[in-house]
């Protein structure tokens, strides 16, 4: 499988480069996310991955912030289940 590539504008300006593992979207509010890697491993050796909100509107699409923790107990069930199933 190919893998796709996203370049990040930074606040900073520079720009990054992330690889995208999936997206999602709840279909109750409509919220998209994506789930993406720098490929950095930790201590242990597991990749660390990013979970961003997906704003639409304008010209690109921008990343935004988990605001709540219901949010974050939504997105990591979705997770969870992703996980179960690929073993």
């Amino acid at each position: 499988m190919d893998k796709k590539m996203l370049s990040i504008l930074l606040e900073d300006g520079t720009t990054d480069q992330v690889e995208l593992l999936f997206s999602f979207e709840f279909n109750d509010n409509k919220k998209e996310y994506a789930v993406y890697t720098k490929n950095e491993t930790d201590e242990n050796g597991n990749v660390t991955i990013y979970v961003s909100s997906v704003i639409r509107g304008g010209e690109y699409p921008k990343l935004g912030s988990i605001e709540s923790d219901e949010e974050w107990t939504r997105i990591k069930n979705v997770l969870r289940e992703l996980s179960k199933n690929e073993n």
